[in-house]
Formats: C-alpha cells, sequence, structure tokens
C-alpha cells in the first residue's frame, strides 16, 4: 500500500459512515411508519404483522456497524496522525493534514496556505514521499521485530 492509499483510508470509511447514518435515519423513519394505526377495521389477515420488529432489529444491526467504523475511523485518524507528523516540512505536514484528515479540497488548501494549486500539489507530492519512506521504514521495523 503506497502513501496516498494509506491516508486516504480514512475518507472512505467516513464516507461509509455517512452513508450508514442515512440508512439509520430512514430505518428510524420506517420503524415509525410501522407502528400499528388504530382503528375499526379488521387488519389483513396477510399482513407482516413483525414489521416493527424487524425494523428495530435492522436498525440495531446498522447502529452496531457503525458504531464499529466509527472506532475503526478514530483509531486508524490517530495512526494516520503520528505518521504525518514524523514529516520534518511544516508545510507538507499541514498540507496532508488538511487534505486526509480534515477532507479539505485542494483549492481550499491552496486559498488557506497562499499557495497556487500547483504549488499545494508540489507540496502535497514532497509530503506522500516522505509519508513512503516512513510507512516503509516502519514495515521494515516491524518485519525485524516479528523475526
Amino acid at each position: 500500500m503506497n502513501a496516498k492509499e494509506y491516508l486516504s483510508q480514512a475518507f472512505k470509511i467516513d464516507n461509509d459512515i455517512n452513508s450508514k447514518l442515512e440508512q439509520v435515519a430512514a430505518l428510524r423513519e420506517l420503524a415509525i411508519k410501522a407502528t400499528s394505526t388504530i382503528s375499526d377495521m379488521p387488519g389483513s389477515p396477510n399482513r407482516n404483522i413483525h414489521k416493527m420488529e424487524d425494523a428495530i432489529v435492522k436498525l440495531t444491526d446498522l447502529e452496531a456497524e457503525l458504531n464499529a467504523d466509527i472506532n475503526e475511523l478514530a483509531s486508524l485518524k490517530v495512526d494516520i496522525t503520528h505518521v504525518i507528523k514524523k514529516v520534518d516540512s511544516r508545510q507538507e505536514r499541514n498540507v496532508l493534514e488538511k487534505r486526509y484528515l480534515c477532507y479539505e479540497t485542494w483549492e481550499q488548501i491552496s486559498v488557506d496556505m497562499g499557495y497556487s494549486i500547483q504549488h499545494t500539489f508540489r507540496i502535497h507530492d514532497q509530503g506522500l514521499q516522505k509519508v513512503d519512506e516512513i510507512l516503509k521504514h516502519e514495515s521494515s521495523c516491524d518485519r525485524m521485530r516479528v523475526t
């Protein structure tokens, strides 16, 4: 896994979390709609009498997945932060943090830092090269500890 793939993991998990949050909201709405309506009319014998229970079970399962994703994201962000902090250039660290931890667009980063987008890309590329070196070094150190 190269530096960009490693750093981009958090963004992908964050997107998964946002998608699951939308699903949870939809399931909550469904659970509310599934409550029985009181009327004098007899109910259909073929209707699903466990509709609300099913919605609540699905909601609970999805919330458990969501919590697991949130924990994974928090842990990954801590790891990514530790790696980025090892980059010696403050400019490179700032660009990497803004892009991969704050999910800012290139335009936002350029404006915030007062650079052209091209210069921001150059700083980003230099930072990625250093993160690649850090990851390779840590990977080789881990292999030496295991053997």
